[in-house]
């Protein structure tokens, strides 16, 4: 069972999502806006967060922010009806561990759930730095810092690095990451993620901490 707070300005949607949760044998917590959500995360140990991103007040990529400054941060599902590449890039690079568009499936938002409640935190995240071994990114900056030196990374690089490091020990599938980070729901037939792959590693330097897995996407090994 996992305290999992929902973040989003509409109640029925906070309602279903609720009912959804307890039917998984979680325990939901609500915030109606991105004040009250800050409140909650400072105030007591949250497992995970689904947050909306365009609330009033204070909207969904602060509270991110916010988040992300605590010491020990949750990892946070965005739920958000802007599912254009743009926003989904900023959202990961603001440290955001997943992306769905609504309107969405509750057995894949479940999924989801279980699979990063399930998934150990061995990437050490500070801000917006992502370190893992001798490796170090910085998300804002997309600056990434070597044994071999310091790169600079493009913004769909910077994303997918940042995206495999939230997920060390996970194999992350070809279409998770055409799907959440160049916004495709089908296959376009393209190479740009291999090839986006292909730059990184060779930033990284050798032996490339980005494992592949045949037939089914990427991977980085826990250190």
């Amino acid at each position: 069972m996992a305290d999992i707070l929902i973040v989003d300005d509409e109640v029925r949607l906070r309602t279903l999502l609720s009912r959804t949760l307890v039917a998984a044998g979680h325990r939901p917590l609500t915030a109606a806006d991105g004040a009250e959500a800050c409140q909650t995360v400072r105030a007591r140990t949250v497992d995970l967060v689904l947050l909306d991103l365009v609330m009033p007040g204070m909207d969904g990529l602060t509270v991110l922010r916010q988040i992300q400054q605590l010491e020990s941060p949750p990892p946070v599902i965005v739920l958000s009806g802007v599912g254009d590449v743009g926003t989904r890039v900023q959202a990961i690079n603001e440290g955001a561990t997943d992306f769905l568009t609504k309107p969405f499936v509750t057995a894949e938002l479940l999924a989801r759930v279980n699979r990063h409640l399930g998934v150990p935190r061995t990437v050490s995240e500070s801000g917006r730095y992502l370190t893992h071994g001798d490796l170090s990114l910085d998300t804002r900056r997309r600056v990434l810092v070597t044994p071999e030196g310091t790169r600079s990374v493009s913004e769909r690089e910077a994303a997918v690095l940042a995206y495999l490091l939230r997920r060390v020990g996970d194999v992350c599938t070809r279409e998770e990451l055409l799907k959440d980070i160049w916004g495709f729901d089908f296959d376009p037939g393209s190479n740009v993620l291999e090839v986006c792959v292909a730059r990184l590693r060779t930033k990284i330097g050798t032996p490339s901490t980005i494992e592949t897995v045949r037939g089914v996407g990427y991977c980085v090994a826990e250190a």
